[in-house]
């Protein structure tokens, strides 16, 4: 590894299963031996997929990727009931699902589907009076938290096939695939398809495989990080992430000087600006007929 100093941008990080999202970061912080690394999206220890790192000054580019949609593949087990609404928690009820097919669980599927107000997980990391939710179930406090609109443009199940579990219970195991915004919970979705169906259910499986524009096969494991640290340079994380315009010579001028632009047009927010050599300026959002600085990176 080179002992040069790591320049700014992006790693895609293929997570492994039993790491939180905080252990990728404290690995990635030693590889590129610096502090200045955070990640644009908590994944659970039990999932597995795309993570999206900040290094030095990208870090500033995170908390507007978190904003990207999201894709995940997914194993949903109907039939069952768990505490956290997936594998890692405790069993709190078990109802025959063998009788399901297909057909029913993807009519079951269709309101859960689109423009939705879903009810978050009570283990998840939201802050109820100052404390995150899951360390008040620990606790042995009863939480519910208010629901919040999300888009979820596809839950679709491609495959379904019929189980036996240890205890003797006959379960289903759904194979899904969701798109969906930042701030849904593929839990509660699985624990909502289960409800629906009136067998409850659980996640037993999660790999998330793209997050806005940076997928999969822009991943590296830790492993291979370690023998070559591959950092995507901020042009092109910021091409790769974000709708883009580029400038003429006279409006880049302005935008390095945090300027707002009257005749720039945009459609999207935030866009990240390039100028005429492309090289990443800043990320810019409309402002009546114009345009106005988010945050400027030169």
């Amino acid at each position: 590894m080179s002992d040069a100093p790591t320049p700014p941008g992006l790693v895609i990080v293929d997570k492994p299963a039993g790491w939180t999202s905080h252990d990728v970061v404290g690995r990635m912080r030693r590889l590129a031996r610096t502090r200045k690394v955070g990640h644009s999206g908590t994944l659970d220890p039990m999932a597995t997929g795309v993570l999206v790192l900040g290094v030095q000054r990208a870090t500033r580019l995170l908390g507007h990727l978190t904003l990207a949609d999201k894709e995940y593949l997914a194993s949903i087990r109907l039939g069952q009931t768990t505490i956290t609404d997936d594998a890692e928690g405790d069993v709190t009820a078990s109802v025959a699902a063998d009788h399901l097919d297909l057909p029913a669980v993807r009519a079951a599927m269709l309101p859960l589907t689109g423009d939705i107000e879903q009810v978050p997980s009570s283990v998840s990391a939201i802050k109820v009076d100052g404390v995150r939710s899951y360390a008040r179930v620990r606790s042995g406090d009863e939480v519910t938290l208010a629901a919040r609109p999300v888009s979820v443009p596809v839950f679709e199940a491609s495959e379904l096939n019929v189980a036996t579990t240890d205890t003797g219970e006959q379960v289903v195991d759904v194979a899904v695939r969701v798109v969906c915004s930042s701030g849904t919970y593929v839990r509660a979705l699985a624990r909502d398809l289960g409800a629906a169906l009136g067998v409850g259910g659980h996640l037993t499986m999660l790999r998330r495989t793209r997050v806005g524009g940076y997928g999969l096969d822009r991943a590296h494991t830790l492993d291979e990080l370690a023998e070559d640290l591959t950092v995507l340079d901020l042009d092109t994380a910021a091409r790769d992430g974000f709708a883009s315009v580029d400038l003429t010579p006279e409006q880049a001028a302005d935008v390095r000087f945090g300027r707002a632009l009257p005749d720039l047009r945009l459609t999207v927010a935030p866009t990240a600006l390039f100028d005429p050599d492309g090289h990443f300026l800043a990320l810019y959002e409309p402002k009546g007929s114009g345009a106005r600085p988010v945050a400027v990176f030169v």
